[in-house]
């Protein structure tokens, strides 16, 4: 287990290093950063002098090196634009997106799984084919456009919902949170179903295709045999083998849907990361820019090794495995 752990830290420094130089990379010849920050009255004179005072006439590697090593000290510099600390900026950001994305899952697992129970139960029910195409329906069509018609029917047309902003919020500590108050939680209702409608679609097919496999196999037809009990079978036999596969879809989702969350956001303008990345990338504002990358794949990665923990606790076969 120790050494499961250490090396799968080990991979995760390269991952984060490799990100890191691709964010760099990209972002390092976007635009001209002092053109934005810098009005047509300013002269050349006092353009050369703030891209001397910023490093940006450094070589790419020594620019490179400073980025990576301040990060490392937890210090992810400041934004050409504001001059205000990436880290509070991203940190003020963050409860926004993460609320939006968990309670975005949330909906995606109350209803994908047992929708993908019952679809798969029952393959060839009316409900079933209603259901699979329904969602096939939902996929299909851009998540602006979903979030648009949403805002369109539920907010322009029968004005039951917010169209836009987080609603009331709390503070606790540093986090402001907006879960705590009947407004907050209206402001989460066409976002997080925007959010979550294809997070939803891949549970279910996911869960629906996994629980039909797992129902064709020997120990199910075994235990058929033996008399156990049909909703035994269903549930404690076939559904929680049909889970081990779709916990580490889960915990990918949740990372996918922090990091693409930049869509809904802008449509509802959600004060999240996401909306920050946009006006980032309006501005040539490149240091935020590519913290923001690095900083989802920080997520990407943390999300992935507690799903390897995961996997590896419910999944004796994997013990074995490792032990060897």
């Amino acid at each position: 287990m120790v050494a499961f752990i250490l090396k799968r830290l080990v991979q995760s420094v390269f991952v984060m290093l490799a990100v890191a130089f691709l964010a760099f990379s990209l972002f390092k010849f976007v635009g001209d950063p002092i053109s934005q920050m810098t009005g047509v009255e300013t002269s050349i004179e006092d353009q050369e002098r703030l891209r001397e005072e910023l490093g940006l006439n450094d070589p790419f590697f020594v620019q490179f090196a400073r980025f990576t090593g301040d990060m490392l000290q937890g210090d992810f510099g400041y934004s050409f634009r504001t001059r205000e600390p990436i880290g509070e900026m991203l940190l003020s950001r963050l409860p926004a997106t993460l609320e939006l994305g968990t309670v975005a899952l949330v909906i995606s697992l109350i209803v994908g799984i047992p929708a993908g129970v019952y679809t798969a139960l029952r393959p060839r029910g009316l409900v079933s084919q209603s259901i699979l195409i329904a969602t096939l329906i939902g996929v299909s069509i851009p998540t602006f456009v979903i979030g648009i018609l949403l805002i369109f029917l539920f907010g322009v047309q029968l004005g039951w919902l917010p169209t836009y902003g987080r609603g009331g919020t709390v503070e606790i500590g540093w986090w402001r949170s907006s879960l705590f108050t009947v407004e907050g939680w209206r402001s989460h209702v066409l976002p997080a179903l925007t959010l979550g409608l294809f997070q939803l679609t891949l549970t279910m097919r996911l869960v629906r295709a996994q629980m039909m496999e797992v129902m064709r196999t020997d120990h199910i037809r075994f235990a058929i045999a033996r008399g156990v009990p049909w909703r035994s079978i269903r549930y404690r036999h076939a559904l929680s083998n049909t889970m081990i596969p779709v916990i580490t879809v889960i915990g990918l989702q949740f990372g996918g849907v922090i990091a693409f969350s930049i869509v809904t956001e802008s449509v509802f303008q959600w004060p999240g990361m996401g909306l920050l990345f946009l006006e980032s990338i309006r501005f040539v504002d490149i240091p935020v820019m590519s913290v923001y990358l690095v900083v989802i794949a920080f997520f990407f990665v943390i999300i992935n090794l507690l799903v390897d923990l995961l996997y590896l606790a419910i999944d004796p076969r994997l013990r074995v495995r490792e032990s060897v």
